[in-house]
């Protein structure tokens, strides 16, 4: 078959060949109609993730739309390596797959989940969120970013802040939500966001950003009565790989630090919350900007930075 090939961490996936799945006890072999490109994927190409292999010589992409050997149109997640969803087959476990709803076509579907599902997760499973709960979004000016100001909307946040470099793209965000654009003044401007109540921030960034937030959000608390919980979720790491945080800081206030992924949740887990978040996508009418590319680009488009856009590649 035809497929994107890791050959060395170093480059871009080749298109080539590479021999076709065969199915075990329990498994299937799925036709590939399309494979989001998304920054899990690229580290894993790259061997850099944590969850990934040191082994060359595999096919990248780690979910998909598809066609089951039933005929249906299927979400799969966490191909059985060395077959990812950047093929003309794919093959998975028969527990990783999740209906897609026919009013979703491939290239939506593919580029909601595979941008939205780490804010639903971090929402309905590991901040155990509420509605009327107020959120903010730390690096919401990206695909994953604007998913889960639409997300945090319809699961029904109070109140929704947004933090990002860039004004102009915050400033497309809508209009009740909060914006604080991460310059020489942010500071002031989150500190005011954490006079009030907040209950749960999504970080994509960590790094610096992540620090500045968690000193605002922390500063002057430890009140007799306790403070009120601060759930702050970290998803992702564009900002940086490590942060210095102060023990006062978590003594005095209710801050509560969790990660969200694979790991700390189950692949079970994040499999349901695809389905889940799949079956809202019609109604929520989640959306973000799409770029279809042929597989057979994919050395080229590898390095392309994609902005707002998720790139998907059809085979």
């Amino acid at each position: 078959m035809r497929a994107a090939v890791v050959s060395r961490f170093d480059a871009p996936p080749l298109y080539g060949d590479f021999p076709e799945p065969v199915a075990g006890e329990g498994e299937l072999v799925i036709r590939v109609r399309a494979a989001p490109l998304s920054p899990i994927v690229k580290s894993l190409a790259a061997g850099r993730h944590y969850s990934g292999s040191a082994e060359t010589h595999f096919v990248p992409g780690i979910d998909g739309v598809g066609i089951g050997p039933d005929g249906k149109r299927i979400y799969f997640l966490f191909p059985k390596v060395p077959f990812g969803s950047m093929a003309s087959y794919a093959l998975v476990s028969a527990r990783s797959v999740v209906p897609v709803p026919e009013s979703v076509d491939d290239a939506q579907a593919a580029a909601v989940v595979t941008a939205g599902l780490s804010s639903w997760v971090a929402l309905t499973r590991r901040a155990g969120f509420q509605r009327g709960e107020s959120v903010l979004i730390n690096g919401a000016t990206g695909s994953a970013g604007g998913l889960a100001v639409q997300i945090a909307a319809w699961l029904g946040a109070g109140r929704i802040i947004a933090t990002g470099r860039n004004r102009e793209k915050l400033n497309r965000l809508p209009r009740n939500v909060e914006k604080i654009v991460l310059d020489d003044t942010a500071d002031d401007a989150l500190k005011q966001a954490f006079s009030g109540k907040v209950d749960v921030v999504l970080d994509y960034l960590w790094g610096e950003p992540a620090g500045r937030i968690i000193t605002q959000a922390t500063a002057n608390r430890g009140s007799g009565l306790g403070e009120p919980r601060l759930r702050f979720i970290q998803m992702g790491s564009m900002a940086g790989d490590s942060l210095g945080v102060s023990a006062a800081s978590l003594r005095s206030s209710g801050l509560e630090i969790l990660g969200s992924g694979i790991g700390s949740l189950s692949v079970a887990e994040l499999i349901t919350g695809a389905g889940q978040l799949l079956m809202a996508i019609p109604q929520g009418k989640f959306a973000t900007p799409v770029r279809i590319c042929a597989l057979s680009e994919v050395s080229r488009i590898w390095h392309e930075e994609s902005g707002e856009e998720r790139l998907v590649l059809i085979p």
